[in-house]
């Protein structure tokens, strides 16, 4: 078989479900419509907040909502990422830290608890600059020695918390500069640029994912990544690029939630990876690569922040929140299951 052949086939078998020609009432897509599967959660979600609380459908509500989501919603646009190629990192959350953290550490003063090495507007480049070396060494060692994901991103988690630790003496940075605050706290069109900055991230990954040809090899390398090689797809190629986006964009979502709190904490991010594939499998990320859409994480994440406040709203104890949290993602999987109709794996 020529292997233009080979390659149209493979890529077209791994094109995202709603790129697929399966045809409901011969117009609409059906996998389109399983991207859409929590939209009526959401609308759900949006009436239930209505009724505990007026305040749920207010602007200044909803935009703190989606603010507060924006940071976390960078991380499931990473992990999205690396789970359709059958991959994994569990790094995110400590790069998420450790990325401002260095940043912070090098351009503030001693008083901010920083070494005060470097003028303040080099604490963007330095944030996005460790993020990319985290993710050299993840794919250093995942890709080129052919270790396992999984255990290299967890002991890289442990090793990024333990660096971040020791830089800032277990305190927290402050007295961040000027650069570092833009992105959390600057508005762009009467919404806080962190919203913009997570919505066109989105739409570019949506397009990316959905209608261009390194969208279709990321799902080819996690349906099979024999027969992407085979189709002459440079694989090991595509995994670095994956590897090293995700961890750039965790970094920048440090950097956004930094400039919102205006400090960097010793413990920024820790436990936040749990939520994000909560995120990502509600919204149809299979954990065996290859399947699943951008939209869907999208959706995934909104759902949860938006239950999270209706419980605040509602005036639901903090210590119970997690515990809620936990047996909502599983009432939410279970929706998901049934209106989405196929089984998750």
């Amino acid at each position: 078989m020529p292997e233009t052949v080979l390659a149209d086939t493979v890529t077209k078998a791994a094109e995202p479900e709603r790129k697929r020609t399966v045809l409901l009432g011969g117009r609409i897509p059906l996998a389109r419509l399983r991207d859409l599967a929590l939209v009526p959660a959401i609308i759900a979600i949006a009436i239930v907040g209505q009724i505990v609380n007026p305040v749920f459908l207010q602007a200044d509500n909803l935009i703190n909502v989606l603010q507060t989501m924006s940071e976390m919603a960078l991380l499931v646009l990473a992990q999205t990422m690396i789970l359709v190629v059958k991959k994994m990192d569990l790094s995110l959350e400590s790069t998420m830290g450790l990325a401002p953290g260095v940043a912070a550490w090098l351009t503030i003063g001693s008083a901010g608890h920083g070494l005060g090495l470097l003028p303040g507007f080099w604490s963007v480049p330095i944030t996005l600059a460790v993020g990319a070396l985290v993710g050299v060494v993840n794919s250093l060692l995942i890709i080129r020695f052919g270790l396992n994901g999984f255990i290299v991103t967890l002991g890289m988690l442990i090793v990024l918390r333990g660096i971040l630790t020791g830089i800032s003496g277990g305190q927290t940075f402050f007295q961040l500069p000027e650069s570092m605050l833009y992105a959390g706290t600057a508005e762009w069109f009467g919404m806080p640029a962190s919203i913009w900055i997570c919505l066109a991230l989105f739409a570019v990954a949506i397009v990316v994912l959905g209608w261009t040809s390194f969208g279709r090899s990321l799902y080819a390398i996690g349906g099979n990544v024999d027969a992407a090689k085979a189709a002459g797809i440079r694989t090991d190629r595509v995994l670095w690029i994956v590897i090293i986006t995700g961890s750039v964009l965790a970094a920048l979502a440090g950097l956004m939630l930094s400039g919102r709190l205006a400090s960097v904490a010793s413990a920024q991010g820790n436990g936040y990876i749990f939520t994000v594939f909560a995120a990502a499998v509600i919204g149809g990320i299979s954990l065996n690569g290859g399947k699943g859409t951008m939209f869907g994480a999208f959706s995934g994440i909104l759902l949860l922040f938006m239950i999270q406040n209706v419980l605040t709203l509602a005036g639901v104890p903090a210590q119970w929140i997690g515990a809620l949290n936990g047996l909502i993602i599983l009432v939410a999987l279970m929706i998901s299951r049934i209106t989405g109709g196929k089984v998750q794996e």
